[in-house]
């Protein structure tokens, strides 16, 4: 599991609320946080996802991060999901 499986869109969803209903629900297998995220955006999926035991990477930016979903724009948080 790399940050190139976020190309999927199957695989994932885009975004710091949506990754963290993925957390909750149990169907995250792994999450992709922007290092130039504001940590009070990221905060609570970061925890979350220590509570729940799952693995958090970091990214340079939001913009490569974006553009490693294949999205025109930045993100500050991505989740790679159980299908």
């Amino acid at each position: 599991m790399s940050a190139a499986d976020l190309k999927s869109p199957q695989r994932r969803v885009v975004g710091a609320k949506e990754s963290l209903k993925q957390v909750t629900a149990g169907r995250a297998q792994a999450v992709f946080v922007a290092r130039d995220t504001s940590p009070k955006i990221v905060a609570g999926l970061v925890e979350e996802c220590g509570r729940r035991g799952v693995p958090v990477h970091y990214e340079e930016s939001m913009a490569l991060l974006g553009a490693l979903c294949g999205i025109e724009v930045g993100a500050a948080a991505a989740a790679l999901i159980r299908r």
